[in-house]
């Protein structure tokens, strides 16, 4: 198990999910957010009644540290009344990888100085 984990959050439009993704990353909350260009088909139960939308699906890679604030930001920036925040656990990885997303959300000068020593 490690302390990664990726976070689910599906937008009602591509300008959403590319506003939210960028400021994320922008702002060393997430490492990676990836955006499925295409819209998913979403039904689900609101207020009631079964509805269904097109959403766009944003895949976003950071830590369980990180995740109180990146929840706090992507409800700040959302549109939705209860925006779906989805964590799921990094069980494993290339330990390469999961090191990038590590220094990728530690503060600016910890991790330029740290990625210097991972080369």
């Amino acid at each position: 198990m490690t302390d990664k984990i990726v976070v689910l959050v599906t937008c009602g439009s591509a300008k959403e999910a590319r506003k939210i993704a960028r400021a994320v990353v922008e702002a060393r909350l997430a490492a990676c957010a990836n955006m499925l260009s295409s819209p998913v088909q979403s039904v689900y139960r609101w207020k009631g009644t079964v509805e269904s939308a097109k959403e766009f699906l944003l895949i976003i890679k950071t830590t369980k540290a990180r995740f109180p604030k990146l929840k706090a930001e992507v409800t700040r920036l959302h549109t939705y009344e209860v925006p779906e925040i989805i964590a799921l656990p990094i069980t494993a990885g290339a330990t390469n990888y999961l090191a990038w997303i590590s220094e990728s959300v530690a503060p600016a000068s910890k991790g330029v100085a740290h990625m210097r020593e991972l080369r």
